[in-house]
């Protein structure tokens, strides 16, 4: 994810409420230790799945909070703990007086940060529209939570992760992502942030952002904090990548080693009437492959697959859209120097925070992702000023988000369970069928996935890292 996303979410923050860097919550009855009544703090909840190839796909009611920065903090007199250029020197001058002077509002309405739910849909918005019709820059930013208020911690290494997304309303210069980062469970929780992770603290990516806070308290010598980071997608209609960035103890591979169907020669690939069309949603599973196909190995490979009106989709490359340690190293010239992608997997053994976010790109109209040789828009269509006049309405949605078994979360068919708007607390769907369909990847270092072929194709063999359906 490019870096200029930090400067985009602190000014759509700035230029809807006040924020700081305080960290306990408000709370009427005890301001300083309690967290936010429930009917001030309500998140939003979303249905999401854990599937084996053994049981199948069971839903569970999850919620997802917006990030910390687009809390308000102010004083036990409703002062604000923030100037228009950052932190109230005076009421934080240092974490523990910053929080002991500042609280953190609950946000109870995400609606006016363009965000809603139903069952296991999330649509995100990009701009809401105020009183007198003009377009408000929201750009919000989401976490997946667990039920223990702190982030749900998806372990991926060896397993398998999918999603259906609508992307059609988004031009060039919007970006849908769908990421994971190696963030604190708890979101940094301790003396001076009480809330947490059901605040929305905590952020970090491998950008390294220099934010006013750092993992949930006051930033006081302007450092950044990075962390491990895995771009799952980040899209418009026009354009996609899914990049992975791994990470040193003090620095990360910024540029990351991804994959861009239009930069790889495939232009007529992915896109409005393309082979995977964007007219319409369709469903991204990505594969985390090990060497020896368990959940403890060391990452080999990262598979992308589409699935589209209930059919596997061929990948254009006959190899597959698959990033091997080979191909990220031969890619970006700084992976192997931050451990490529057995970095990667080991936040992905460890676990990783489910993060989505739509933003757009004043400074570089998000060129970098479907401009030039990344994508067919021109260089000045993603401007934020002329999205905002001529798609203010642009939005994203995603739906039936499972993580499981390589496998498990789609049949070979088609997209597996069906999207429900209801909100079922546990329910539990028939394991597919272990065999690849036709074009679908049968084999390979790392690969755990059906090994068998739908009749009457054969599994050959591509590369040491890839075996093909033929």
């Amino acid at each position: 994810m490019a870096t200029s996303f930090r400067s985009v979410l602190v000014t759509a923050v700035l230029a809807s409420c006040q924020f700081a860097n305080a960290q306990n919550p408000d709370d009427q009855a005890d301001r300083k230790l309690t967290l936010t009544p429930p009917s001030r703090h309500k998140r939003p909840s979303l249905t999401v799945s854990k599937c084996t190839t053994a049981g199948g796909c069971v839903a569970k009611e999850k919620s997802v909070v917006i990030d910390w920065n687009y809390h308000w903090f102010h004083t036990e007199d409703w002062l604000s703990c923030t100037t228009n250029s950052g932190v109230n020197a005076t009421l934080c001058p240092d974490q523990a007086t910053c929080a002991s002077n500042c609280l953190v509002q609950g946000a109870s309405n995400y609606t006016n940060n363009g965000v809603s739910t139903s069952g296991d849909i999330l649509t995100m918005y990009q701009y809401t529209i105020n009183e007198d019709g003009e377009a408000q820059n929201a750009s919000p930013r989401l976490y997946l939570l667990g039920d223990d208020g702190d982030y749900e911690m998806l372990q991926l290494l060896g397993q398998e992760l999918t999603f259906t997304v609508d992307l059609s309303t988004l031009p060039c210069g919007e970006n849908a992502a769908l990421y994971l980062g190696e963030m604190d469970k708890t979101g940094g929780r301790n003396e001076y942030n009480t809330g947490g992770a059901s605040y929305g603290s905590g952020y970090c990516d491998a950008q390294c952002p220099v934010q006013n806070w750092k993992n949930g308290t006051l930033n006081t010598d302007g450092s950044g904090y990075c962390c491990n980071e895995m771009d799952i997608l980040e899209a418009n209609s026009r354009a996609n990548s899914f990049t992975p960035h791994p990470c040193s103890d003090t620095d990360c591979d910024r540029g990351g080693c991804g994959l861009n169907p239009y930069a790889a020669g495939y232009k007529d690939f992915y896109g409005p009437g393309g082979t995977v069309d964007t007219s319409t949603p369709f469903t991204v599973i990505t594969q985390f492959n090990t060497n020896d196909g368990t959940t403890t190995g060391t990452l080999a490979s990262i598979t992308r697959k589409y699935i589209q009106n209930g059919k596997l989709i061929a990948s254009a490359d006959p190899k597959g859209d698959i990033i091997t340690i080979e191909s990220c190293n031969a890619i970006d010239g700084s992976a192997a120097q931050f451990g490529s992608l057995p970095t990667i997997g080991k936040a992905l053994g460890q676990g990783m925070v489910l993060t989505f976010a739509i933003w757009n790109d004043a400074g570089q109209f998000m060129n970098w992702l479907d401009a030039g040789d990344n994508g067919p828009c021109s260089a000045t269509e993603g401007n934020p000023a002329l999205i905002a006049q001529n798609n203010p309405g642009t939005h994203v949605v995603f739906s039936n988000i499972r993580w499981g078994d390589i496998g498990s979360t789609f049949s070979n068919a088609g997209s597996g369970t069906t999207t429900t708007t209801s909100k079922p607390t546990s329910t539990t769907t028939s394991s597919p069928a272990p065999t690849q369909s036709h074009w679908g990847q049968c084999d390979g270092i790392g690969w755990s996935g059906p090994k068998a072929c739908a009749s009457p194709y054969t599994c050959t063999k591509s590369s040491d890292y890839y075996y093909q359906c033929l």
